[in-house]
Order: C-alpha cells, then sequence, then structure tokens
C-alpha cells in the first residue's frame, strides 16, 4: 500500500529512502538484462478474504520476494531514452497510462503521430475505438492500465523492429513488474510476439488464452486493423467477452 509515513518526517530519510528504490531498481533491471532471458519475478497479489473458517489450515510459505518495481522507478530508469534510432524522430516519449494497480492490462505495439505528439498511448481514432471496447466490458480508462511494447513512434508509423522492441522490453517487463495485472490484452501481431515469443500469426493466436510469467494473456486484433477491418469486430469482442469472464466483470449494457 502506498502513503506517507506517520512520525516526524525528516527530507534526508526521503532523500536516502528514494535513492536506496532506485538503487534497487538498477540492480534489478540489471540482472534482468544479464540473465538475457524473459523471467520476471511478480510479487504475489493477496487473495481475496474469504470467510474464516472453524478449524485454521496452516499457510502456505511465501515465496522469496525481489525487490518491488514501481511505475514511477521503471520511468526514471528510462530517462530521456536513446537507447535506438528511434529517440531521433520523436517529441515526446509515450510511457503509459491508467491505474498503477489495475487489474487489467492492454499492451499495445508503437506510438501514432497523435501518441507522439501528446506523450499517451492510445489517444488517436484507434485509441478511441479501444476506449470504446474498455467501456463496453464494463470499465473506465482509467480503470485499466496502457501500454506499448516500444515507446517512441517509429517513423510513418511502420511496424517496430527487432532491436527497438529489445530496447524497450526491460522497461515493458518493469511495467508488468510494477502494475502486476490479473490479466493482460495484446493488441496486435507485435505485442503478442513481445510476451509469448511466438510467430504464430495473430488470426491463430488471437482467442485463446495464453500465459506469461503465470498472468493469463489474451491475444486480439489491434483497433487499427479493426478501423480497416470493422467486420473483425464481433471476434475482438468474443475474446474481450472471455476476459470478462476470467475477472469476473459483468456485460455491460
Amino acid at each position: 500500500m502506498r502513503g506517507a509515513y506517520g512520525g516526524d518526517p525528516v527530507q534526508s530519510d526521503d532523500t536516502a529512502y528514494a535513492a536506496a528504490a532506485l538503487t534497487e531498481l538498477r540492480a534489478w533491471l540489471s540482472w534482468v538484462s544479464e540473465r538475457g532471458d524473459r523471467m520476471v519475478v511478480f510479487e504475489p497479489r493477496p487473495a481475496a478474504l474469504e470467510p474464516e473458517p472453524a478449524r485454521q489450515v496452516p499457510a502456505t510459505p511465501m515465496p522469496r520476494k525481489l525487490p518491488v518495481v514501481s511505475l514511477e522507478s521503471v520511468r526514471e530508469e528510462m530517462g530521456e531514452c536513446t537507447r535506438c534510432k528511434l529517440h531521433k524522430g520523436r517529441t515526446n516519449l509515450v510511457f503509459g497510462v491508467g491505474d498503477p494497480e489495475a487489474r487489467l492490462m492492454f499492451v499495445g505495439e508503437a506510438p501514432g503521430e497523435d501518441e507522439d505528439k501528446k506523450g499517451e498511448p492510445f489517444v488517436g481514432k484507434a485509441g478511441q475505438l479501444l476506449t470504446k471496447m474498455i467501456e463496453a466490458m464494463g470499465l473506465r480508462r482509467e480503470d485499466v492500465y496502457i501500454c506499448n511494447t516500444v515507446k517512441c513512434r517509429p517513423p510513418n508509423n511502420r511496424n517496430p523492429e527487432q532491436d527497438e522492441l529489445a530496447s524497450c522490453e526491460t522497461f515493458l517487463k518493469g511495467q508488468l513488474a510494477a502494475v502486476q495485472p490479473e490479466a493482460i490484452v495484446t493488441l496486435g501481431k507485435f505485442a503478442a510476439q513481445a510476451l509469448l515469443r511466438d510467430e504464430t500469426p495473430i488470426s491463430r493466436l488471437r482467442g485463446n488464452w495464453r500465459e506469461y510469467e503465470g498472468i493469463p494473456v489474451m491475444p486480439t486484433f489491434h483497433p487499427a486493423y479493426l478501423l480497416r477491418s470493422p467486420q473483425e469486430k464481433g471476434k475482438v469482442w468474443d475474446d474481450l467477452q472471455k476476459v470478462m469472464k476470467k475477472l469476473g466483470l459483468e456485460r455491460s449494457r
């Protein structure tokens, strides 16, 4: 839980705490980079409280905790990123937006022109459609967390290249570790490939539950594709209803 500490506040303590948190994050990111794999350990979410049974059952030992990562720390570590060539043409770095403790996370592919101008993911026509999709699930845009696999706009909205995806991968993992969603919806081919390491066409991947580090993942079409192929909207709605069922959400009327 986030909150202020009680007692007599001392500015140096806050500064030391922030510095320690940043050092911890850098060590964690370095460890992930050295591993060279997709391993990210998430601090488990507490289960929903149940009425206490008459007979006590010994609790299952909790797994060893790794440093907790915050979205703020991940963003600070990114800085004004120049790790790949995409930084040369960007107006704004597009990190992510939404509830930092969201149950549901949407991962897209790359910012477009509108996103580059505003510095926020999914704000153009495709973003407006995504907002409608979220609302159809009975949620608000601010109830979920939204980000992309790469944080800078590729020139002329081309597809992100492998070196660009690799440069942002650690920060996408950091966002996932910070939010710890109960489910992820990947939007489009590149988002699915980034998390699932699966080259299967999105037309066959979509609609089938997969996993990323123990988190259920539902691949589906990107909203930009739906703008070009509106006849596919029904398939995406089928996919989103599976997500709603997984999260226990009621259908919007």
